[in-house]
Parts: structure tokens; sequence; C-alpha cells
């Protein structure tokens, strides 16, 4: 997969997906497999991309770090006050998580404290690592609006069959 930027369009608005929003996601579900494997976290890619269908930046899980997140890779590649991030979407193979062990802040929390205000994902995080945890609910509470589009699920799943 090449570095160079991707493009597929605006993202959707609201709740309703839109052709954009899968390709975007599927672009996530293939930067996952660029990530070194792991027996103890998952496998995820992440794309951020600006309301004109501008992509910011992506990232995937243990990118730079052995801690790193695929969503928290991407965020830390933009400044924190880019007032581009208020009206993105950011789309992740995996639901962002809402409970971690390694860093002090979840996925979840990163997202909503950058003001990303809609989240795509292709699947919910499996109760493997952290029981209970459910990135959707925090994301939601916060106001983020969170599409999941389960037919690229297999797509995000195929880099953690070692885990299923």
């Amino acid at each position: 997969m090449s570095n160079t930027p991707f493009s597929a369009g605006a993202p959707g608005p609201g709740r309703e997906p839109n052709a954009a929003d899968r390709a975007w996601l599927a672009l996530a579900c293939e930067l996952a497999a660029l990530c070194p494997p792991s027996t103890t976290a998952f496998s995820v890619g992440a794309v951020i991309v600006a309301a004109d269908g501008a992509e910011l930046t992506r990232g995937y899980s243990r990118e730079n770090d052995p801690h790193d997140h695929a969503e928290e890779a991407a965020l830390a590649k933009l400044p924190a006050d880019d007032p581009r991030l208020a009206t993105a979407t950011i789309y992740s193979s995996l639901e962002p998580c809402a409970t971690r062990a390694s860093r002090p802040h979840p996925c979840a929390q990163l997202i909503r404290d950058a003001g990303v205000r809609r989240v795509v994902t292709a699947w919910r995080e499996p109760d493997t690592f952290v029981p209970g945890a459910d990135g959707t609910e925090l994301l939601e509470d916060a106001g983020v609006t969170v599409v999941e589009l389960p037919e690229l699920a297999e797509s995000a799943q195929a880099p953690n069959r070692h885990l299923l």
C-alpha cells in the first residue's frame, strides 16, 4: 500500500453512510494489515478525513511505538488545535477503545478531546482484552455520531484472525 493520499470523496453527513464512507473505511481496514502482529492487541487502521473529502492523516496500531493505537497514531500527526478536526470524520477498522492499560487516555477520549464529531467503524471491539468496554457509548454520550458498517467487519477482522 502506498503512502500517497487516497481520495474517495467527502464523508457522508450524520448517521447515513455514503459510498465515500465505505471507501475510506475500506482503506482503514487495509491499513490494519500494516500493523506488526501482536498476541496482546488488535491490529487496527485509521484515517481522518476533512469534511471536503481531503485525507488529513492516517495511522495504524504499533506504527511508531508498540503501544500506539491507530486513532492515537493518526491524531498525533495533526496539531491538537487543527480547526478541520471539528468537521472531520475518523474511520477506524475497530471501534475506538474506551479503556486502556498501556496509556492514560483511551482512543474514544482522544477523539472526543480532539473535537472530532463523527466516527465510522467496521467492527465492535470484542471482550478479548477489555471486557465490557464500549467506545461507541463513550463517544455517543459526548455527542459524537458513530456509524457502524458491519459489511466491512470481515475485512477489519482479517489481520486479527489469530486473536479470535
